[in-house]
């Protein structure tokens, strides 16, 4: 082991663990830091690797799904995370589940049992200024070691509180509902989407809104929204709904300087939908970050004009979370720009979910050695979701406010022509070109 070169991974969740198992099977020697058991963070209460906290579920495994795309690319190229997950899966239809004890164990065997690894007890409170580091201490990082990240990007690139509203697929928008149109005809029409309502149809909506379930907090989410600054800085749109009937009137859904083309007058209210990539295939919903259920963001938000079919490809959520403001400071290798030592790898780096983090730490870790070993780095291309997931956390939309990101098709590469036969063939058509990239480009990458 003397002769290997050595990396740190600082973090022993899913990114850790695979960023960790992939630097060893390039051929570094890695050593592995986790602050448990010695010290658990207030969603973690098991002592073993790649803890499951929220559920067990790691989505669709359907190739046409963004996210089953990824987890294919990953199984494909040799993730330590996706083997643990299919030796341990349990029946859930079309999705991969997993039973969250075995999951855990699998992978803390494999972990421990690599002689490439060392694992090392105890808490990080500091980043290390010399050799090459993956930090992938998760969107609950402990408060020393926050500081000194938070200092790294000079106070003003880390995020503690997470409030996103909701992305849709443009290509799900009824346009006979919708159009484009800047509010007073400033900048360009296409950067917004616009779905007008009828007094009647606001009535309605309103009345959805302010009724709809809210998610339930955890005890550390609770304690972050207690205070009033976080609720002022970014309000749930149901909660300013409750502030009377004409709030949103005069806020997010203002219709002024927005006349409808067919009869040149401004509607009752207006929901605008802001392009979110420079393709124009993503819009969020301006002003409607929100802390309603996923069911009941598709219920409510579906009450929208033009919106009554769209397609989610992330919901609007609102929660603690620590992540980096990633472009222009992350590159699409999850390195830091400035500093090709460092990488970050899991929700730290906004990207959002069990499997979108496998994929963060899979890039970081084969990177890392890499570039211990001296040798080029791989950097996948956005035809692939692994590459668009990367390439999004390093450049962005077009919009300066960035923000966590699911897999979603709407960050792939889009074709250069559109592809008939509607968003089932089209998706299909993604998940065939991804997989003949991975397989005649990165199988090597199985057996390294």
């Amino acid at each position: 082991m003397q002769d290997k070169p050595t990396i740190r991974v600082i973090g022993a969740g899913l990114a850790g663990c695979e960023a960790a198992y992939q630097a060893a099977r390039l051929g570094a020697f890695v050593e592995l830091y986790e602050m448990k058991p010695h010290k658990f963070s207030p969603a973690h209460h098991s002592p073993t690797f790649a803890e499951l906290v929220c559920s067990n579920s790691l989505r669709s495994n359907v190739t046409s799904n963004a996210v089953g795309l990824l987890k294919e690319e990953l199984k494909r190229m040799g993730s330590l995370i996706m083997e643990a997950a299919y030796a341990t899966e349990v029946p859930a239809g079309s999705a991969l589940a997993v039973n969250r004890e075995d999951f855990s164990a699998y992978i803390t065997e494999r972990i421990k049992s690599n002689p490439s690894i060392r694992v090392i007890e105890g808490e990080v409170t500091d980043i290390p200024e010399d050799g090459i580091t993956v930090i992938a201490t998760g969107p609950l990082t402990s408060d020393a070691l926050a500081e000194h990240i938070s200092a790294l990007t000079g106070g003003a690139e880390l995020h503690f509180f997470d409030a996103a509203a909701p992305i849709i697929d443009f290509s799900s928008v009824d346009m006979s509902r919708a159009f484009f149109a800047s509010r007073y005809g400033k900048g360009e029409p296409t950067d917004y989407l616009n779905c007008p309502m009828t007094a009647e149809e606001y009535d309605v909506f309103y009345r959805a809104l302010i009724s709809a379930e809210g998610a339930p907090l955890k005890d550390f989410d609770r304690e972050s929204q207690a205070e009033p600054t976080v609720f002022e800085g970014c309000m749930p749109v149901e909660v300013m709904a409750k502030r009377g009937y004409d709030t949103l009137r005069f806020g997010p859904m203002k219709p002024v300087g927005l006349p409808c083309p067919d009869t040149g007058e401004d509607a009752f209210a207006t929901v605008q939908l802001r392009r979110e990539n420079r393709e124009g295939t993503m819009y969020n919903i301006v002003g409607f970050q929100t802390h309603l259920t996923f069911p009941e963001q598709r219920r409510v938000f579906r009450m929208i004009p033009g919106l009554e079919n769209a397609e989610f490809l992330r919901y609007g959520v609102m929660h603690r979370n620590t992540y980096l403001n990633s472009p222009g400071f992350l590159t699409s290798i999850y390195s830091v720009a400035n500093n090709p030592n460092l990488f970050f790898a899991g929700q730290m780096t906004g990207v959002e979910g069990y499997v979108e983090s496998t994929s963060s730490g899979f890039v970081a870790g084969i990177n890392a050695a890499l570039r211990a070993l001296g040798r080029e780095a791989v950097v996948f291309p956005r035809e692939c979701e692994i590459g668009a997931l990367a390439h999004y956390v390093s450049e962005g939309g077009v919009s300066s406010d960035f923000q966590p990101m699911n897999a979603n098709f709407g960050i792939i590469a889009p074709f250069d022509k559109k592809i008939k036969g509607g968003k089932r063939v089209r998706n299909e058509a993604y998940a065939e070109r991804s997989l003949e990239i991975i397989d005649t480009r990165f199988s090597y990458l199985k057996n390294s």
